[in-house]
């Protein structure tokens, strides 16, 4: 099974900046004026999922609930390291999440939009 993550965002550069210079993904692909939208495809080659997001003349008003987040694993402790030392390179916060499961098993950020996202150690702790 082959997983998409889609969402429509207001801000498609920032939103490619984050999560290319940042997180450290791929832009896959690309579209621009496919029946009024442009989009996006962010994730890493060969992989079974992506990341999709799309701009259009609507104007999105977000509304995301403390326990909407996504999560990432980072395969190693180096690309962890990689990912946190990005993240205080661009002068990201931290931010304390909802659920105290993610305080102890990784970091959360918000992406441009302010969706929330974390970073999680779990998979690399002995």
């Amino acid at each position: 099974m082959t997983f998409r993550f889609a969402r429509h965002t207001n801000n498609l550069e920032q939103i490619k900046s984050f999560y290319i210079d940042v997180l450290g993904f791929q832009l896959l692909s690309g579209f621009e004026n496919h029946i009024g939208y442009d989009g996006i495809f962010i994730g890493r080659a060969n992989e079974n999922w992506h990341l999709e997001f799309t701009k259009s003349e609507e104007i999105v008003h977000f509304n995301f609930n403390d326990d909407d987040i996504i999560v990432f694993y980072p395969k190693n402790k180096i690309d962890f390291d990689l990912i946190m030392n990005k993240i205080q390179s661009q002068n990201i916060d931290f931010i304390k999440a909802k659920n105290p499961y993610w305080n102890e098993n990784g970091k959360m950020i918000l992406d441009p939009d302010g969706y929330k996202i974390v970073i999680s150690d779990l998979k690399i702790k002995p």
